[in-house]
């Protein structure tokens, strides 16, 4: 199932995305698949990085896809991928952050091309459904969609 297939709905009272001056700015997208988690945990105790960098693929590939849909809503199309932050439920002593958070880049970079975006890795002690990864963009849009 693509991310296209499984698009994006918010959990909560918030958008999945939308355009502002030009950019869109995605809600932070958890790794889910037919609209479950598709893996849960924590890095450090739970998940080891090998299986969490396709996690942080996966959400960063439903956050492009949110993207797309708010850009072609406003008549525009996504162009590049400007800044990303990745979250990643770990333990104290997790030191991997950024690994995991290449998972995110290798997509993003498949999916859009061009430079890689700014990016933050952020360790935290849990997310939304228990998620071990959550990504959320802020995406460059060009002219017509």
């Amino acid at each position: 199932m693509s991310a296209a297939d499984d698009a994006p709905v918010p959990r909560g009272d918030y958008a999945s995305a939308r355009v502002a001056a030009g950019l869109v700015h995605t809600a932070g997208m958890t790794p889910r698949a037919g609209g479950a988690m598709a893996a849960t945990g924590a890095l450090g105790v739970d998940l080891e990085v090998a299986e969490a960098r396709p996690l942080a693929a996966l959400a960063a590939r439903r956050a492009v896809e949110a993207g797309r849909r708010a850009a072609e809503e406003a008549g525009l199309r996504l162009a590049s991928a400007v800044s990303m932050t990745v979250y990643v439920a770990a333990t104290a002593d997790f030191t991997d952050h950024s690994r995991v958070a290449d998972g995110a880049s290798e997509a993003v970079r498949e999916l859009l091309g061009g430079p890689a975006p700014v990016r933050a890795a952020v360790g935290v002690t849990g997310l939304p459904s228990g998620a071990p990864v959550e990504v959320s963009l802020v995406l460059a849009t060009t002219g017509s969609g």
